[in-house]
């Protein structure tokens, strides 16, 4: 007769000690058709019988319950025609991630043990793998120089709401393509937020690779395919444009800073980013010799009303910042600005950045050919693009 296991708790062993216990065979049912990928809420269950739930996703990893409701991790290895289990810890106190990674390490100690093999070489880590959360300073410190600031801070900002709640917690080499896959399907209603979250976490898993983290060729989003999203296109009418304009020349005298921004915005083409950050020194005669942008340096040609908006801010400051704030040299906030603004000129779907398709497209309209507008967008033409007769008459 078969000797019922101790209700007594099972304490955690170290992994390195795992490797080395025995075979110590326990008595557990093995539920019929039990298997159904492990996760907290798995391990919640008031299961109070003795028997095995099995992972579907790593085979001999499973969840050991006991008739007085505790439950552990377990992990089911063959050696040497012997099965031994090996237990990794509570369920209570280490989570279903943690314990499938460190389940994931023993099986590669464990298939590796006895191989001669160089240092760092096949599977084997040469250096212990950190969590996502803690390679992330040494990421930025090595990575982040060699990005512009507006975009580290972007990328900043999608690693600290999007990567690190789903990641954080995992070592680098624990991360594999299913945990991928499951992230995307969480944000099958914000693709556009996984669309750019995607690359920044593969390049921070190819950069692990490099430091050794992780092995040769791993990275987990490879292959991954990103959501087909139908980016917007919104154009301005002749109509709106007036109306618009409208809307400027009565807020002209209580914001007189964004206000011109946002005319030269029109007048231009330029980036929102392009126009709030432009110096005094960029200009020079009819252009603006912007040296960064998000393509690189490239030369701003303005037209006669853009030189009017100009001149009309040289009353206000001839150094620093065009468009300083009255608190320091520090550029408006245009996006706040034109939240409210669209709202009055009843335009409540066009973004900042419409306005620049908008100026491309009403040049076509008018009659100017193509090559010449993209070069209008572009900024390389050696020609000083006209204003546009609709642009001329709001």
């Amino acid at each position: 007769m078969e000797s019922k296991p101790s209700n007594s708790k099972e304490n955690p062993v170290p992994i390195d000690q795992q490797i080395d216990i025995g075979a110590c065979p326990f008595v557990a049912r093995e539920v019929s058709g039990s298997r159904i990928r492990l996760d907290g809420n798995v391990a919640r269950r008031g299961i109070c019988e003795d028997a095995i739930v099995w992972d579907t996703e790593l085979p001999g990893f499973g969840l050991r319950t006991r008739e007085s409701g505790y439950k552990s991790w377990v992990l089911k290895v063959q050696e040497r025609k012997h099965t031994r289990f090996i237990t990794i810890g509570p369920a209570n106190k280490v989570g279903a991630r943690e314990a499938r990674q460190q389940a994931r390490r023993l099986l590669e100690r464990i298939a590796l043990d006895g191989l001669p093999q160089k240092a760092g070489q096949g599977r084997g880590i040469a250096r212990s793998s950190p969590t996502l959360m803690t390679y992330l300073p040494e990421f930025w410190r090595d990575y982040g120089g060699h990005w512009k600031p507006s975009t580290l801070s972007t990328n900043q900002a999608y690693a600290r709401r999007e990567l690190v709640p789903v990641f954080g917690h995992l070592t680098l080499d624990a991360i594999t393509k299913a945990d991928v896959q499951r992230w995307r399907d969480d944000l099958s209603t914000r693709g556009g937020v996984f669309n750019r979250a995607l690359p920044l976490l593969a390049v921070m898993l190819g950069y692990a690779e490099q430091l050794g983290y992780r092995p040769k060729g791993s990275n987990p989003c490879k292959g991954t395919p990103r959501y087909k999203r139908k980016l917007p296109e919104r154009y301005l009418s002749t109509l709106e444009y007036r109306r618009l304009w409208r809307v400027l020349c009565e807020e002209e005298a209580h914001r007189p800073l964004e206000v011109a921004a946002i005319k030269l915005l029109l007048f231009t083409g330029a980036r929102t980013g392009e126009i709030a950050t432009l110096r005094w020194a960029y200009m020079q005669g009819d252009r603006l010799m912007l040296p960064d942008s998000k393509t690189g340096p490239k030369i701003v040609w303005i037209n006669a009303p853009a030189r009017g908006v100009l001149a009309g801010m040289r009353e206000r400051c001839t150094h620093g910042l065009v468009f300083a704030s009255l608190d320091g040299d520090q550029p408006p906030n245009l996006s706040s600005f034109w939240k409210g603004l669209r709202r009055r000129a009843a335009l409540p779907d066009v973004r900042l950045h419409d306005l620049r398709h908008s100026f491309a497209s009403v040049a076509i309209n008018d009659g100017i050919p193509l090559p010449r507008s993209v070069s209008c967008l572009a900024m390389f033409s050696r020609k000083q693009p006209h204003v546009t007769p609709t642009l001329q008459t709001m």
